[in-house]
């Protein structure tokens, strides 16, 4: 069995990193967090015009649509380069969780056809209302909203809804109280089709997230190994202190583990496999801590500096902790694996691994 990514999916991953770090310095993204300032929008409207050039929004758009009609193994690798230069989440839920939910409705539904065309040329943004977030990030800058009442999913255009912005401690991250009446002109799929394209949102949304907590483990890794190279004491860079080399190894050592579960939850679910929703609650768990960790010794390889808002450590930190209460906390992650393998009939043992 081949666990390797292809030459195809290694280049595009590289390409998207060679372009992220070209497009969106850590200068940029402080400019994006200071949503007052004048030249915000027209940033994020070239950065967004940029990005769909690449073809991202076109990754998972079904071929008949526009699309590469690429699965969650080709998002696995973007989504850590997501996270690695902090791009806000509207490109991941558009890109990603709406074209998942898009694509899983009948072929004679208007507007799957419509809004997969348009995602695909990269002009729009979709907002994902899923019970599980109980506040829609993004809302207000969406064109279009995919929101759940009793598990039907309702199209539902911007000009529809009432939107109020709530504080955030990732303040790249707009979260968004929606008002809105659900109505039959706006229902796509019923209960009985919602159901499960909901759950597929929770595990993509969930996949998602833990693939740029990931990423962000790696920058905050990268932005300590930086400081510690340069901050001396006695005459020497702190980096070269063995006290300090721990803290940083602890955290590689917790990435490198949490890589395989998060590339196997996404097989998982590519190949529809019935412990796929255990697998990618593990994923986020693990993903979870090893960006925790990161945080953790970044602060104290910064000497607790690293949480002020001069260092460029604390934008990846805060989107982090964002991020890990996304999609499901831990608790119902935690429970979801534990409903999942304490069953009765669970597939457990060493005949059942690669099953």
């Amino acid at each position: 069995m081949d666990f390797t990514f292809s030459e195809d999916q290694i280049a595009f991953r590289d390409t998207m990193h060679s372009f992220f770090a070209k497009e969106l310095p850590v200068e940029t993204i402080r400019k994006l967090w200071e949503n007052e300032a004048a030249d915000a929008s027209s940033i994020r409207a070239d950065l967004a015009g940029k990005i769909a050039e690449q073809g991202l929004f076109a990754l998972s758009v079904p071929e008949d649509f526009g699309g590469l009609g690429l699965s969650d193994v080709d998002w696995v690798l973007m989504t850590q380069e997501l996270g690695y230069y902090g791009v806000t989440d509207d490109v991941v839920d558009t890109a990603y969780i709406a074209v998942g939910i898009l694509a899983g409705l009948p072929d004679d539904q208007p507007v799957k056809a419509e809004w997969l065309g348009r995602i695909a040329e990269g002009g729009v943004r979709v907002a994902v209302g899923h019970p599980a977030n109980r506040l829609i990030a993004h809302a207000d800058r969406a064109d279009l909203l995919l929101l759940w009442h009793n598990d039907e999913v309702h199209a539902v255009p911007a000009a529809s809804v009432q939107v109020s912005v709530n504080s955030s401690v990732d303040l790249g991250r707009r979260l968004c109280r929606v008002n809105w009446t659900p109505s039959p002109a706006t229902r796509i799929a019923d209960a009985a089709l919602g159901k499960s394209l909901w759950a597929d949102a929770l595990n993509r949304g969930a996949l998602a997230a833990a693939g740029q907590m990931l990423g962000l483990a790696q920058r905050m890794v990268d932005i300590s190994i930086a400081y510690t190279a340069e901050r001396k004491q006695f005459g020497k860079p702190i980096g070269s202190f063995q006290a300090v080399k721990h803290h940083l190894a602890n955290v590689a050592v917790k990435s490198e583990f949490s890589r395989p579960v998060l590339e196997r939850a996404a097989y998982a679910l590519a190949e529809g496999q019935s412990q796929a929703g255990e697998f990618v609650s593990h994923a986020k768990l693990a993903c979870g801590e090893a960006a925790w960790l990161a945080s953790r010794s970044g602060i104290q390889v910064h000497g607790a500096m690293g949480y002020t808002w001069e260092v460029d450590l604390q934008i990846f930190m805060k989107r982090a902790w964002a991020l890990d209460a996304a999609w499901g906390d831990r608790a119902v992650h935690k429970n979801r694996i534990a409903d999942g393998y304490l069953r009765a009939d669970a597939l457990l043992g060493a005949g059942n691994t690669f099953n």
